[in-house]
């Protein structure tokens, strides 16, 4: 009997291609959008993916400040953090968390979704989330794509 060999590919950091791609917010789901997101920053869309390389690409979502959320989420969803000392549990809401800075909601959302070593914090850099249409990437040339087609 004959054994087909079949090779894994494992890419080198240095053998990654990076796009850099834009992405508009407005009028999308927090959460469907974010891990869609999250999928083109690890690089899982690609089929040279390989798990402990960060070979993702680049991402820029505008217009952060027109997420929606559904249902009783900007009420009910608690964001939970703790300053370090006795009593210091402080909760706010989703709706709290916009009023001060609407690309909190997202950055929150995505970093969750990735890994929680050294590999997740480098990926995380890969991504700029602004409030507005105005982004400060216009030189690498970012490519619009549609998350909901993906």
């Amino acid at each position: 009997m004959k054994a087909n060999s079949f090779k894994t590919l494992s890419i080198r950091k240095e053998d990654v291609q990076k796009k850099w791609l834009l992405v508009d917010a407005s009028e999308q789901n927090l959460g469907r959008m974010c891990s869609k997101v999250a999928k083109i920053l690890r690089g899982k869309h690609k089929a040279s993916f390989t798990p402990h390389i960060d070979c993702g690409d680049n991402v820029v979502i505008i217009n952060a400040s027109k997420i929606n959320l559904t249902g009783k989420k900007w009420t009910d969803k608690e964001y939970i953090s703790y300053t370090g000392y006795p009593g210091g549990q402080r909760v706010k809401t989703a709706q709290q968390i916009f009023d001060k800075n609407p690309s909190i909601l997202i950055e929150k959302a995505i970093k969750g979704m990735l890994p929680k070593n050294k590999l997740g914090a480098a990926i995380f850099r890969n991504l700029r989330v602004y409030n507005d249409d105005l982004h400060n990437q216009e030189a690498q040339n970012p490519e619009m794509i549609d998350v909901k087609d993906l």
